[in-house]
């Protein structure tokens, strides 16, 4: 498979963890096509660990726990089929997953066979309890090579976490996307965290191989798996306008079946989309922001038709001041040209004079424009 934007879905784990079964899938079907995020583009349905008997069958093959899927994997891809999405599931490079079920190490070309025959299309493969005689590079290699030569087109989730120097290596797997970090939790610092330990790794990743972020807590509120602290509705606006201006796959992690409409506008941001599955996936830019301190990130991309994507996010606690040289961008003001500036929230559009955008900027929040090349 050959991914040339980053995969857009649901995965069970942020929510659920280890209490799932197969009504929660058929349900989770159901509202991704009723609230319309299927045909925003979020299409990847995927149930993470916690789906498997604690041992393999007689024949050394993986097997659904019957108590929480008691129709088996088959069916439950062909409902998720039904409903025009695609089926992912979950394993691990280890001799266990996370959660202590059977990981696929040794078993990768049986374990991709199985997964194929259920009509799976996404693999997430987790980095747990591997060897550490051998250098993970190997591991996702086999389940790479496993995938490819499996029967059917599986798209491969590689989650090590960005640990052994996954970004400088993990392309040449075969992978079509890898998590960058480790995992998030529903609080304002993990979302700060996460983001700036994309500073060092922004060269790689890209069409084909994306950085994953992690899976989005926007709408969890406090509940669940990786619940925690709980975010208000402006930082998980930020925490959606920070993935989708760097690229990441955008999996949701909440409930979607009783989503508030805070929640659903937020993940149905059209404009925001259109900047995460923009056909070019250039390269994010850190930009400084002047005199912002250390809680005001920019970071700005170019895209595809000449527009570039620029975005302010606000980590502390009070009101600042989002300031910008176009210079900067490949703009000073030599060249006779400037940027008109459309705020995907707000709707608010201006055009940057003497070369310098300053804006008011609230605790917690972001603006997040895009931006064409006009006449000065």
């Amino acid at each position: 498979m050959i991914k040339n934007t980053p995969p857009m879905g649901w995965n069970s784990w942020n929510t659920f963890g280890a209490d799932i079964n197969e009504q929660l899938i058929f349900d989770t079907a159901d509202k991704m096509v009723e609230t319309g995020l299927k045909d925003l583009g979020y299409e990847y349905l995927v149930i993470d660990d916690c789906w498997s008997l604690k041992e393999r069958d007689e024949n050394g093959r993986l097997k659904a726990d019957p108590e929480k899927f008691p129709h088996g994997m088959k069916a439950v891809a062909d409902y998720v089929h039904s409903k025009g999405l695609k089926f992912g599931m979950y394993s691990c490079a280890g001799n266990l997953t996370c959660a202590g079920y059977p990981g696929s190490f040794e078993h990768e070309f049986v374990d991709a066979k199985t997964f194929a025959e259920w009509g799976v299309d996404f693999l997430k493969y987790d980095y747990c309890y591997h060897s550490n005689i051998i250098h993970g590079k190997y591991l996702y290699r086999r389940m790479g090579l496993a995938l490819k030569n499996c029967g059917r087109d599986i798209l491969f989730s590689a989650c090590s976490w960005g640990a052994d120097n996954t970004a400088e290596w993990m392309r040449e797997t075969g992978a079509n996307m890898w998590r960058s970090t480790g995992d998030i939790f529903d609080t304002w610092e993990s979302v700060k965290s996460l983001t700036e330990q994309q500073d060092k790794i922004l060269p790689y990743g890209g069409a084909g191989c994306f950085n994953d972020m992690d899976m989005l807590i926007v709408g969890m509120h406090g509940k669940g798996n990786v619940g925690l602290e709980g975010l208000n509705d402006t930082q998980y606006k930020t925490h959606f306008s920070i993935w989708s201006l760097f690229g990441s796959p955008l999996m949701i992690g909440c409930d979607v079946r009783n989503m508030t409409g805070e929640t659903l506008d937020i993940l149905s941001n059209k404009e925001l989309i259109k900047i995460n599955q923009d056909a070019d996936c250039r390269q994010v830019m850190k930009v400084p922001a002047i005199w912002g301190g250390d809680n005001l990130k920019c970071y700005a991309r170019n895209l595809e038709n000449g527009d570039i994507a620029v975005g302010f996010f606000n980590f502390g606690d009070a009101d600042a001041a989002a300031r910008l040289n176009l210079d900067e961008l490949g703009l000073p003001e030599s060249t006779g040209k400037t940027l008109q500036m459309h705020e995907v929230w707000s709707g608010e559009t201006v055009t940057v004079k003497n070369g310098t955008f300053i804006h008011s900027i609230n605790a917690y929040d972001s603006l997040v424009y895009r931006c064409k090349v006009v006449d000065a």
